[in-house]
């Protein structure tokens, strides 16, 4: 019996519908290579929409939940103010399918320049786990006596025991498959209400992984030791707002945001995973073939992983790191194809099964799959 899945497409802003329509283009061939079949629902979201209808997240939520999986594109418009869209939509949708775990790995894959003199891909292979509905993020705050000299700005971080635990809980376990360290990152010295309620979580969750060691670095450590010695690190777990910022910093260290991935896992099956590239909408290059697809794809490959289809994700994955290697530069008019001729360069590969899985040995997807239960709706 062919495997079955339902997924709904959301390819967004600016460059999104680009890359996201060179993942489905490489989705084609891995079904048709590995056996397996997708049902898919193209749903209208982001800036053009919301300048139409005035809708964001309310107006797709329900068609969404149908679903077992979500590919993102991306989002973002200069002509809708910053955060409308950020708030209103992702972050909606992040709280409300508590999509509790951003998952971001950080790998220097064979061939892919760094701006990081003498890093190699051995050295560079970590994962980045960072929570995802709470901190800084929650969108608790005000403003008093705004736009006079006595404006007064107060911004909410939250920081619950449960959302603390289920994503320290997964990232044990995702370190359990990997190779057994897990690192916290926080600023334990100074914010020292939620960083002691991280450690002592983190301290307890600990006790059911004993092959696991534990380590802690503060952030602003982190900020030094990533792009110099990243074979420090297995697993990191940070909160929401150290997160989103020491992975921006693990993307320039692997080549750049057009090659970086992410995956929004739903940890308890109660609602679809999201996964998207970590690049923006860059409307600036919109409609110029010029945008890498590689971060696309490799969300692809991730979301295969988490639906189980392993051999078909490390294909996805192996054949994305072989055109990634051979390309003069990996963004802009210099990468020696359009953004269509390097998706179909990865579909071909992978439809013709050539793709060299000894390119990705240790895969991230090797342990993905069934860390977060897939809600599969066939």
């Amino acid at each position: 019996m062919t495997n079955s899945y339902s997924l709904a497409v959301l390819p967004g802003d600016g460059i999104g519908p680009e890359v996201v329509a060179c993942a489905l283009e490489v989705l084609d061939a891995a079904e048709a290579r590995y056996g397996f079949a997708t049902r898919r629902e193209t749903l209208a979201a982001g800036a053009n929409h919301y300048l139409a209808t005035g809708e964001l997240f309310d107006a797709v939520e329900a068609p969404l939940r149908a679903h077992d999986a979500i590919l993102f594109g991306s989002m973002g418009d200069p002509r809708v103010t910053p955060g409308i869209l950020e708030r209103g939509f992702i972050l909606e949708m992040r709280q409300r399918f508590q999509q509790a775990a951003n998952v971001r790995p950080v790998r220097l894959y064979p061939g892919v320049p760094t701006p990081i003199s003498g890093l190699t891909p051995e050295r560079c292979e970590l994962v980045i786990v960072r929570e995802n509905t709470e901190g800084a993020y929650v969108g608790r705050g005000s403003t008093v006596h705004a736009g006079t000299a006595h404006a007064v700005a107060m911004q909410e971080s939250l920081n619950t025991r449960a959302g603390i635990e289920r994503v320290v809980d997964f990232s044990f376990r995702l370190a359990l498959g990997r190779r057994r360290k897990l690192t916290l990152v926080h600023k334990t010295n100074i914010l020292v209400a939620a960083g002691q309620l991280w450690q002592q979580v983190v301290a307890e969750v600990s006790a059911s992984y004993p092959e696991v060691e534990v380590d802690y670095v503060h952030v602003d450590a982190m900020c030094f030791h990533l792009p110099l010695t990243p074979e420090r690190f297995d697993v990191v777990v940070t909160d929401n707002l150290f997160g989103d910022i020491i992975t921006d910093l693990g993307a320039v260290i692997q080549g750049g945001l057009g090659v970086a991935t992410s995956a929004n896992l739903n940890l308890d099956g109660t609602a679809p995973s999201m996964f998207e590239a970590i690049h923006g909408s860059a409307p600036d290059i919109a409609g110029t073939g010029t945008a890498n697809p590689a971060g696309a794809i490799l969300s692809l490959a991730l979301l295969l992983g988490h639906l189980g289809e392993g051999e078909a994700a490390r294909a996805v994955e192996a054949a994305t790191v072989e055109v990634l290697g051979g390309l003069p530069a990996l963004a802009g008019p210099d990468m020696g194809a359009t953004t269509a001729e390097l998706g179909s360069r990865i579909a071909t590969i992978v439809r013709e099964g050539r793709a060299d899985a000894a390119l990705v040995p240790d895969s991230l997807l090797g342990v993905l799959a069934g860390l977060a239960p897939s809600r599969l709706a066939n």
